[in-house]
């Protein structure tokens, strides 16, 4: 395991901002979503182990401080230079001489930005850069924090779809915490689910949708309808737009995809929904009362 988490706790004056009870590791090769809502501790988790807020507990790792990469919310560089220089200051490199940097230059196409200063460029520009900057690192564990905060959605979809293409039959170990359910559905291939400083839920995507969710769920308008067309199955909890309808095996999943179609209801069929898995995983946390 790359690192493992025995116990931590940190506290903000009185307040506890984060306690994890139970082990949590972080292997080789591994992509960690992390999720949660505002407050739930997820910055906050970053910041411990990248040992840039004071925690109680034990975090367990062999890898040094200079190992490990970290993409944070708030980025900024020097505003009085080229992004070149920049660039070339902080890699401790030359552009034209290094292909690896290049790759990744035009892999972004941020080749039009590097004469460019900081300000001038755009919000999703400023995240190309320190992706690149971060990538450039080759770190064993590298932390994305919210890597399409602030952009618009198109962007956001650009930027993502780069990423997920990037990192693609790679090995790199990532920690991505994001708020956007459809990024992690795309990057992460395990769970981290905070709610209030606790740990709801944590294990591998898949086996947590069939814990919390069935084998697979149908999403619908909820409406008068297909509340009735449904009222057989079982409902989970979703938005109050929505109908989560959930599937125990192909069997049920059959009888429910004769009645939508006969009935021509527009669904979509899902296996790996992060959100509806995560509201779940939240309501079965604190209805059993557990303290983890």
């Amino acid at each position: 395991m790359l690192l493992t988490i025995k116990q931590l706790q940190v506290k903000y004056g009185d307040q506890t901002a984060l306690q994890i009870n139970s082990p949590i590791s972080f292997g080789k090769g591994e992509r960690i979503g992390v999720i949660g809502s505002n407050g739930a501790g997820k910055t906050t988790l970053v910041k411990a182990i990248l040992g840039l807020t004071n925690y109680d507990g034990r975090i367990i790792t062999d890898l040094q401080p200079e190992q490990m990469a970290a993409h944070m919310q708030s980025n900024a560089y020097v505003t009085t230079m080229p992004i070149r220089r920049i660039m070339e200051m902080v890699l401790d490199t030359r552009v034209k001489e290094n292909k690896e940097l290049q790759e990744l230059i035009d892999f972004f196409e941020f080749g039009n930005c590097l004469s460019k200063r900081f300000p001038a460029l755009s919000g999703g520009q400023k995240q190309k850069f320190t992706i690149i900057m971060i990538m450039m690192q080759k770190a064993e564990l590298t932390f994305y924090d919210e890597v399409t905060s602030g952009l618009d959605f198109e962007t956001r979809q650009k930027l993502m779809e780069k990423m997920v293409e990037w990192y693609r039959g790679k090995e790199d170990s990532l920690v991505i915490v994001s708020h956007y359910y459809e990024e992690l559905e795309q990057l992460a291939d395990k769970i981290l689910l905070l709610d209030r400083g606790r740990v709801v839920a944590f294990g591998r995507t898949d086996e947590l949708f069939r814990t919390y969710c069935g084998d697979a769920i149908f999403i619908l308008d909820n409406n008068r309808v297909n509340c009735s067309l449904t009222k057989e199955f079982r409902t989970l909890r979703s938005p109050n737009h929505l109908l989560a309808v959930s599937c125990r095996d192909r069997e049920e999943e059959k009888r429910l995809l004769t009645i939508l179609v006969n009935h021509r209801v527009n669904f979509k069929r899902s296996n790996s929904d992060i959100e509806i898995m995560s509201i779940n995983a939240r309501e079965r946390f604190y209805a059993q009362g557990e303290n983890r």
